[in-house]
């Protein structure tokens, strides 16, 4: 077969991750920023206490969750394989998050570590939950 009967599917599959991105992002962005006005998170660039950066580790899971199957429904083909790859780009991020925080006091150094470690598994949650519904094992 040539090219033209194999359209290149890089271009939604790229659409694919970056939405997912994005609407993980968002939700947590949107979370921080409602907990910073509230008064329930300090001013930014102050220290964080263990307890409200357990909050954020809990309240991000979920929400990685979701941007992996967004990143998973959107993906034209190999749904998980789509969602894998937003969880590496999860550690990568969580990576230079930790690199670029490390020695500022802002709170616990577990929690990068912790963001780091949670993007895999979130990322196949994610997956997981397209891959069972394309199954019929979950309405969709």
């Amino acid at each position: 077969m040539t090219e033209a009967q194999h359209p290149s599917r890089i271009g939604p599959s790229i659409v694919a991750l970056l939405t997912g991105i994005v609407a993980g992002v968002i939700l947590t962005v949107i979370t921080d920023i409602a907990l910073h006005l509230t008064g329930v998170f300090p001013p930014w660039g102050q220290p964080t206490g263990d307890a409200l950066l357990l909050l954020a580790t809990a309240y991000r899971i979920p929400f990685n969750i979701a941007g992996s199957y967004v990143v998973a429904r959107l993906a034209p083909d190999w749904p998980m394989q789509h969602a894998l790859v937003s969880g590496v780009v999860g550690i990568v991020a969580g990576t230079v998050g930790a690199v670029t925080t490390w020695d500022r006091g802002l709170g616990s150094r577990s929690y990068p570590l912790a963001l780091m470690a949670l993007a895999m598994p979130c990322a196949w949650a994610g997956g997981r939950l397209r891959v069972m519904q394309l199954s019929g094992r979950i309405d969709g």
